[in-house]
């Protein structure tokens, strides 16, 4: 199984010249890379330029959204659904990314009906957990990871869930500039093998050039969540090759 790395765009950019430019960048740098497997995830209103590029014969690179809804249609204003993103191209969607669990109110809940409704579609679901810094400095760290785990995948098969990735961003890491060692990072991997035995696991949370190849060589995890650093044509690439050629 190649290692995975997700671009995760966020809300970012502001004008669908600089989506061009940013993606137009990658593409020109994508050449000889052939043991990674790379996926975009821009905002919605991209998306509709993206299939252009992405449905062309030399495209190394995958489409994916960044939330979904958990119904197929239906007066959800404001909302996308999973069929929706799959005629558009997508392949892959990140669900309950802790932005979204902190700023949006979204729930384990609400996350658990978008995982079956993405499974349901054929989309593969990339499911986000962490802790926060007050959950880390009170040893609650494998108890959280658990419990998310648990709320989010319930009522789902392991059939279901064998193409689930999981990706684990500690909250205290995302933005901050301050990412989780590897060593400490492994320790989570080594706890999440324990339930997640076939799964790709990533690492997320300021993820950069320096760091990038240690979270797969060092600490073990299949690929990663890339933020920030995904805006950055050139610094992403290099991720992608160091990784590559790792």
């Amino acid at each position: 199984m190649k290692p995975l790395i997700v671009a995760n765009w966020k809300c970012n950019p502001t004008t669908l010249d600089e989506a061009r430019e940013i993606l137009n960048g990658v593409k020109e740098r994508m050449r000889d890379i052939e043991k990674v497997e790379v996926i975009i995830c821009p905002p919605f209103l991209y998306l509709s330029y993206w299939v252009e590029f992405f449905t062309k014969k030399e495209q190394k690179i995958k489409l994916g959204a960044q939330d979904c809804f958990w119904a197929k249609k239906g007066a959800f204003t404001g909302e996308i659904s999973p069929k929706q993103l799959l005629n558009f191209g997508c392949e892959y969607v990140i669900i309950g990314h802790s932005e979204r669990r902190k700023y949006l109110g979204e729930t384990d809940e609400m996350i658990n009906k978008k995982i079956k409704a993405t499974l349901k579609a054929k989309l593969v679901p990339i499911l986000c957990i962490g802790e926060t810094e007050k959950e880390k400095k009170t040893g609650k760290t494998f108890e959280v990871l658990k419990n998310q785990l648990k709320k989010a995948l319930i009522n789902s098969s392991t059939h279901q869930l064998i193409n689930l990735i999981v990706a684990y961003e500690p909250l205290w890491a995302i933005g901050t500039g301050k990412p989780c060692h590897p060593s400490e990072a492994k320790k989570i991997l080594l706890f999440l093998r324990k339930f997640l035995k076939k799964n790709q696991i990533l690492y997320g949370g300021s993820v950069n050039l320096k760091n990038a190849v240690n979270y797969l060589k060092e600490a073990g995890f299949d690929g990663l969540l890339v933020g920030g650093a995904s805006l950055n044509p050139k610094e992403f690439v290099k991720i992608v090759k160091n990784v590559n050629g790792s």
